[in-house]
């Protein structure tokens, strides 16, 4: 379903009416569960929660349902981390994710929605290679992430990615491990970058792609609970695992939510 049909025909998506068993209520519930952690310090388990949801509400709608969730989670985890963001990170990434955003907005006009989750995966695999080979070329990698090119390319897919569904954790993930920076200071850059983006991206859901709507933020606020849960699991879990030990789970998780969107 294109932006051109939301806004010729003026149908919203409502979600409400899908809410009917108790297999929904479950999988909502558990989204929000990994959203919280995700943001408070597994990052990529969120991406596990992408297919479910999109399998449940729609691959596009999805987007709509799970962005205001991500955005009461940043703004959890900026509260926490705000100490170990390091801005040069951010500022490098920023305006190509920006960019990102519009590219993402003109594929939608080409493909069809049922292409989305296809497209997602693909972006998410190609950011598992990256970073496996940056794991193996591990010191040599310096050379390469000072490159003029090298941020900019994972800003412009990070923000390709979060636009089309919310899935840019894992390409963030590939590119602060690349950078190899401390546990905390990933979890702290991360959370400053994906609140900036996520803010930006809201007047873009409800005014182009129209897939936020009343109905979904009712859905949003019964989950508040399940988020709040999540993220004390997840500062919990950084302060509990060791230094290589995080980056190795990273690396794991990244791959394994990259394969759940995929198939």
């Amino acid at each position: 379903m294109c932006p051109e049909n939301y806004s010729n025909s003026m149908t919203l998506p409502d979600f409400s009416h899908l809410m009917t068993s108790q297999a929904d209520w479950i999988v909502l519930m558990t989204s929000a569960l990994l959203i919280g952690m995700s943001k408070t310090g597994i990052q990529g388990i969120t991406t596990i929660s992408i297919p479910l949801l999109a399998l449940f509400f729609g691959a596009k709608e999805s987007t709509g349902l799970i962005l205001p969730m991500l955005c009461f989670a940043d703004l959890i985890a900026v509260v926490y981390y705000r100490r170990w963001a390091e801005w040069k990170y951010i500022l490098r990434l920023l305006p190509a994710a920006v960019a990102g955003f519009f590219v993402a907005i003109l594929v939608d006009k080409i493909i069809p929605a049922e292409s989305f989750k296809v497209l997602m995966g693909a972006c998410i695999f190609a950011g598992v290679i990256i970073m496996l080979w940056s794991e193996k070329r591990g010191t040599q990698m310096e050379k390469i992430t000072e490159k003029w090119w090298y941020s900019p390319s994972f800003g412009l897919t990070g923000g390709f990615t979060t636009m089309i569904g919310n899935a840019a954790g894992p390409i963030m993930s590939v590119f602060l491990l690349s950078m190899r920076i401390p546990k905390m200071s990933f979890v702290g850059t991360s959370a400053w970058f994906f609140l900036v983006v996520n803010y930006l991206k809201l007047p873009l859901q409800i005014f182009v792609w129209h897939n936020i709507t009343s109905a979904s933020i009712t859905l949003n606020l019964l989950t508040i609970p399940a988020i709040l849960a999540g993220a004390v699991l997840g500062v919990w879990f950084v302060r509990m695992i060791p230094e290589r030990a995080y980056r190795i789970f990273i690396i794991v998780i990244t791959i394994l939510s990259a394969l759940a969107l995929i198939f």
